[in-house]
């Protein structure tokens, strides 16, 4: 009788030996992870250095905080406009900043836009082959400061520091020789149609930034300057909204607040 109760007994350790749980196996631990040390990148406007993850990031430039992204840096460039370095330009005058913002407009070819040429003409990469007028400008070596573009897309080519080549023979109210003392700004536009809204808040926007800069700036027309070779900004250029919105002073307008013909 004892002998089939140790083979009950047996038979029973071995069923449930069989029905246990099966262990998992220990988890083998992971190899160290070796982190990548964080890119420690210096502030475009201050200089401060900061993780790249932490600062705003421009166009492969990188900023500590928006106020800064929206500022011109001590250098002279706007933190917000697309870089495009024109090599035409040169040094202003010792001891002369400017005081005048020149107002432009332009359009590459003609009457179109959007096409991109603008740029490459003010960086001498014009192709001369792309339309019949290239081929008539292609060689000359011209800048502005600053472009417009119709959906408000602002672009510099030389720093407000320098001198850039876009006013040539010209005379504000006797002070002769503007591009050593004027910013250019180019507006897209070909004098026969309305500039756009986005034109208007983005000049806005940089007459903001320049303000901060320089205080007191005047504003006028190339046409203004130039009156027997140029025409732009044209008569469509508003003026009054320019002088509205901006809150400038009737003595920034020198030559008035009427349509240009």
């Amino acid at each position: 009788m004892l002998k089939w109760v140790l083979l009950g007994a047996v038979a029973a350790l071995f069923y449930f030996w069989l029905k246990r749980p099966k262990l998992a196996a220990a988890p083998v631990p992971a190899p160290p992870r070796i982190t990548e040390p964080l890119p420690i990148v210096p502030c475009a406007y201050c200089g401060v250095h900061l993780p790249a993850q932490d600062c705003l990031e421009r166009e492969q430039r990188f900023y500590c905080c928006s106020a800064h992204c929206n500022e011109m840096d001590p250098a002279g460039w706007y933190g917000l406009a697309r870089w495009r370095p024109s090599p035409n330009f040169d040094a202003r005058p010792t001891g002369i900043q400017p005081e005048l913002v020149l107002i432009h407009h332009i359009s590459l070819p003609p009457g179109q836009f959007g096409q991109n040429y603008i740029g490459d003409f003010f960086q001498n990469k014009l192709d001369p082959t792309a339309h019949p007028y290239f081929a008539e400008i292609a060689a000359q070596k011209v800048s502005s400061h600053f472009l417009i573009e119709r959906n408000g897309l602002i672009s510099q080519f030389v720093s407000v520091q320098q001198r850039a080549w876009h006013a040539g023979e010209s005379d504000f109210l006797g002070r002769k020789q503007c591009n050593d003392f004027a910013i250019g700004v180019e507006l897209e536009g070909d004098g026969e149609t309305a500039f756009t809204d986005a034109q208007y808040v983005a000049l806005a926007q940089l007459i903001k930034v320049l303000g901060n800069a320089y205080t007191h700036l005047s504003f006028a027309g190339h046409s203004d300057v130039a009156p027997k070779r140029k025409v732009d900004p044209g008569r469509h250029f508003d003026w009054q909204r320019l002088q509205r919105e901006n809150h400038l002073l009737q003595d920034q307008l020198p030559f008035g607040l009427e349509f240009r013909a």
